[in-house]
């Protein structure tokens, strides 16, 4: 039995999940629904607090779909009451961020700046408190959805490892190497 499917996803009161007949999964809850279609060999059984995730045999496939759509699921029942986050933080002289009208512009040392128009379910914030690097926050139900967004804002300027110019996670080390010595 698979160490990750055999557990129970917990149902809270405010999360209502429905399977119908084309085995596509719907979670709904206070921050919006998500949908999964299901693999036609993974059962699911939904009790009054926790869903249950089913293999029909014990084939190598049938193993790894079996932890995978109990994860897949979870993360629906996360995002749908909790949300996912990602911060990115921009560092660079002249760098900056704006969002406004459903499009972020950055300035990243281009000569132009670059319009970014986020897909449907994405929420774009720019914090512009801190005085040196603002930090632009993507949040979203769909926790694949935000990761993609994430990566993609963040590989239209990779941080380069001399200087540490970019855009990088919040939490994330860039690994600083030496420039080039005089030679004398």
């Amino acid at each position: 039995m698979s160490r990750i499917g055999k557990q129970p996803i917990p149902l809270l009161k405010n999360v209502e999940f429905s399977i119908d007949a084309d085995n596509i999964a719907t979670v709904k809850g206070d921050k919006g629904t998500g949908t999964l279609r299901i693999h036609p060999e993974i059962e699911i059984e939904v009790s009054d607090s926790d869903i249950v995730v089913k293999r029909q045999n014990d084939s190598k496939e049938q193993k790894s779909l079996h932890g995978l759509y109990r994860s897949l699921i979870e993360n629906m029942v996360v995002g749908v009451t909790e949300g996912y986050k990602k911060e990115l933080e921009i560092i660079g002289v002249g760098y900056r961020a704006a969002y406004s009208g459903d499009v972020l512009e950055l300035n990243l040392g281009y000569s132009h700046p670059i319009h970014f128009v986020p897909p449907e379910g994405i929420d774009i914030e720019v914090d512009t408190k801190r005085k040196k690097n603002p930090i632009v926050i993507i949040s979203g139900v769909n926790k694949e959805l935000v990761g993609q967004v994430a990566a993609k804002i963040r590989s239209l300027r990779k941080p380069e490892p001399y200087k540490g110019k970019g855009i990088r996670y919040v939490d994330e080390y860039v690994r600083r190497k030496a420039g080039k010595s005089a030679a004398k």
